[in-house]
C-alpha cells in the first residue's frame, strides 16, 4: 500500500474540488494502492473564532466585490468540470476551521476520516452551514457515523486543539503554503485541484513499478 497524505481546509474550494477529481480517478481504480490521511492546514489560522461575514471576508482579501467575483470565476468553472456543486450564495459566513479540523482528526481515528471530510464540504459548500458552529459539527459528525454527544462534549474542551496547531505550523514548515497539497509515499509532494487524469497515471505508474519489482 501507498501513503497519501492530503493537506486540505474544509473551506478551500480548490480542496474540494481536488477530492472530487481524485475520487473519480479512485473509482476508475477499485484497487488503488491508496492510504489516505487528512491533515490539517487553515487557509485563515488567524480568523476570529466565531468567523467573519462571508461579504466582508471576501471583499476584504479580494479588494473588493468585483475581486472577489474574478477570483471566484475559475472556481465555478472547475467545480462545474469537477461535477461538484458550490452554492456560492448559500454561504453566509467564513468560519475558523480549527474544531472542523479537530472533528476530522478524530474521526480518523475511528477510521470515518474521508466520510467527515465529504460531509463537511457538503455542509459548507452546498447546504451553506457554519461549520465553526460546534452543534453543528456535532450533526455532521452524527451524519459521517461518529458519536455526536462525544464529539460535542470534546468540541467544549480544549482537547486535541493544541496538535492541530502544530501540525497546521509543522506543514508550513515543510514548505506548503496551498491546499490542496498532496504527499505520495512520503516523497512526492502534489499540489493544486489535479485533474483525475493526473491520478489516473499516478496509480498506473506504482502498478507498473509494483509489477516489475515483484
Amino acid at each position: 500500500m501507498v501513503k497519501l497524505d492530503i493537506m486540505s481546509d474544509p473551506i478551500c474550494p480548490w480542496c474540494y474540488i481536488g477530492k472530487a477529481n481524485l475520487d473519480r480517478a479512485l473509482a476508475q481504480r477499485p484497487d488503488h494502492p491508496f492510504v489516505i490521511t487528512w491533515h490539517p492546514f487553515q487557509l485563515n489560522p488567524d480568523m476570529p473564532a466565531g468567523g467573519i461575514d462571508r461579504r466582508e471576508y471576501l471583499e476584504a482579501k479580494f479588494g473588493g466585490q468585483d475581486g472577489a467575483v474574478q477570483a471566484y470565476a475559475p472556481v465555478v468553472e472547475h467545480a462545474e468540470k469537477a461535477g461538484v456543486t458550490i452554492n456560492l450564495e448559500a454561504i453566509k459566513r467564513t468560519p475558523n476551521t480549527l474544531d472542523a479540523h479537530r472533528v476530522i482528526h478524530w474521526a480518523g481515528i475511528e477510521q470515518r476520516q474521508t466520510e467527515v471530510v465529504d460531509a463537511l464540504f457538503q455542509a459548507y459548500f452546498v447546504d451553506g452551514r457554519d461549520i465553526g458552529d460546534v452543534d453543528v459539527l456535532a450533526d455532521i459528525a452524527d451524519s459521517a457515523g461518529l458519536d455526536a454527544s462525544v464529539i460535542l462534549r470534546l468540541l467544549k474542551t480544549e482537547e486535541d486543539r493544541r496538535e492541530i496547531v502544530d501540525r497546521d505550523a509543522a506543514a508550513r514548515g515543510m514548505g506548503i503554503t496551498s491546499v490542496p497539497t498532496f504527499i505520495v509515499a512520503n516523497q512526492h509532494a502534489v499540489p493544486g485541484a489535479q485533474p483525475t487524469e493526473l491520478w489516473l497515471k499516478v496509480m498506473d505508474d506504482i502498478a507498473e513499478g509494483a509489477a516489475q519489482t515483484a
